[in-house]
């Protein structure tokens, strides 16, 4: 009878045993299910409308993680055909025109039931700011076509604006920084830590229009013009940031080639030291004063042809480059240039856009010295022309003849605008990309009008559901409950059974 017994009794535990880890199985399959399936993602889309051509970013990010860091990721990115929106300035409607096709590619990557609460924004720099100064009703044209043929896309499109050269500096650091989680890390445990200010990184964009330095300095920023507040995950920072209109790649070069006319205005020739030898061009007087960057001569005359000789003289370049800039300063102050208020730079920067892609194509943008890199722009200002076209068959004509100039441009704007030196020169990193992600203004633009970085620091990175986590816990402390309880009752009936025996 007592054998009988201690068999229903076991026999009871293992079903019991049975049914609850049946039970727990089950729930941890449904777990581990729901974490496999792939979450929900939103998307965003950021026109970066610039002096020289149009592009679109399209983002995505988990929908469950919105004030998370370093989730944002790059699906796509598609160059707009044609220059900048700023060049439609005559023909407003074609701007419009011009983004269909990049905005037809974004309609076949975001899914269409997600279509409709897809933010949408088009931010314009350098450009629109010039032309906005040269005629602000045109440029109001073109920002009511642009808008409207965005608007007729199911997009939550939010509106085109021009941005500041503050806020262009600001949302490149930031996005930098973000990609870099230089602002906020998230540890093993799921806790948030903010990385030391040490690891902040400077940010240096070249575009066609408008250069912009940024960085967190070591010193009190004396001028509140070039000074930008921001709260980022609970931290304040306050960085310093100015924009040089006029001082992006084609409007600089552009100055460089009215300053070379200048310098002879008699002369049907411009000598240009800075395009390989045997290049030639004819230019007009009108297109070469076309930019309110370029001083008009007292006197031009718009229908005369000038023809543009290249001699490919590097050091003549150099000299002629340094003519651009005013590197005076006031007493008691430290400038950039053109009296220009600006700290020492400190820290890691992390140059991009046309700083890179300049100096890229000379295989300069590995970590190398300065003085190799000197050497090497030198190297190349001297290749003749027609030797250049065979090197380099493919590439167009324009950027080849420019590689040159471009090239000494940057060095000069870096060394003696921006005051790196040959120790400092090698804390500029070149890139492109960071995380597969471009880097430039625009996915922080977007990460600052979306709320995506919070002002506080969120407290702890929650994976799945809370529900789901307690009930798992639940269900396995009753089954030890359980299973402790049943194993003390079995060692009772044994002893019992020894006792009779």
């Amino acid at each position: 009878m007592q054998t009988r017994l201690l068999r229903t009794v076991g026999w009871s535990s293992v079903a019991i045993l049975g049914v609850l880890g049946v039970a727990v199985f089950l729930l941890i399959l449904t777990l581990a299910k729901e974490a496999a399936l792939p979450p929900r993602n939103k998307y965003g889309l950021v026109f970066d409308a610039g002096s020289t051509h149009t592009a679109l970013y399209i983002y995505q990010w988990p929908a469950d993680k919105e004030n998370g860091t370093g989730i944002v990721s790059q699906v796509d990115a598609c160059t707009v055909p044609g220059e900048g929106i700023s060049s439609y300035a005559d023909n407003p409607a074609e701007a419009g025109a011009s983004l269909k096709p990049c905005l037809d590619k974004a309609m076949k990557i975001i899914p269409a039931e997600q279509q409709r609460d897809t933010p949408t924004y088009l931010g314009a720099t350098a450009g629109m700011r010039l032309l906005r100064e040269q005629n602000s009703t045109k440029a109001e044209q073109v920002f009511a076509e642009v808008s409207k043929a965005i608007g007729k896309y199911p997009v939550d499109f939010r509106g085109a604006q021009i941005l500041t050269g503050n806020e262009e500096g600001s949302f490149g650091w930031i996005t930098i920084n973000y990609l870099l989680e230089t602002l906020v890390k998230r540890s093993f445990l799921g806790e948030w830590t903010h990385p030391p200010a040490e690891d902040v990184v400077g940010a240096l964009d070249l575009g066609g229009g408008s250069t912009q330095i940024t960085f967190l300095p070591g010193t009190t920023i004396d001028d509140s013009s070039t000074r930008s507040l921001l709260r980022l995950y609970g931290t304040n920072y306050s960085i310093y940031t100015h924009s040089y209109l006029c001082y992006g790649q084609k409007q600089a070069l552009k100055m460089l080639m009215a300053s070379l006319h200048q310098g002879n205005p008699s002369s049907q020739e411009i000598s240009h030291p800075c395009y390989p030898m045997g290049y030639q061009e004819n230019v007009t007087t009108s297109d070469l004063y076309n930019s309110p960057c370029v001083r008009a001569p007292s006197t031009p005359s718009p229908a005369q042809v000038l023809t543009v000789i290249g001699t490919g003289d590097p050091a003549a370049c150099s000299i002629a480059i340094r003519k651009l800039f005013n590197f005076t300063c006031g007493a008691n102050r430290t400038c950039g240039f053109n009296g220009v208020y600006q700290p020492p730079v400190r820290g890691q920067f992390f140059a991009f856009s046309g700083l890179y892609h300049n100096l890229h194509f000379l295989n300069l943008t590995g970590g190398q010295s300065l003085s190799l890199v000197n050497d090497t722009v030198r190297q190349f200002c001297i290749i003749k022309w027609e030797k250049m076209q065979e090197m380099f068959p493919t590439m167009n004509r324009t950027h080849l003849r420019d590689v040159c100039a471009a090239s000494s441009y940057i060095v000069t704007l870096l060394l003696q605008g921006y005051k790196f030196n040959h120790a400092t020169w090698l804390d500029i990193h070149f890139v492109q990309q960071v995380a597969n992600v471009d880097v430039g203004w625009t996915l922080g633009y977007m990460l600052n009008l979306t709320n995506m970085i919070p002002s506080e620091t969120p407290q702890r990175v929650v994976g799945l559901q809370r529900s789901n986590w307690i009930a798992a816990t639940v269900l396995l402390a009753v089954m030890i409950i359980l299973i402790f309880c049943l194993l003390t009752v079995i060692c009772c009936q044994k002893n019992s059974s020894y006792e009779s025996l």
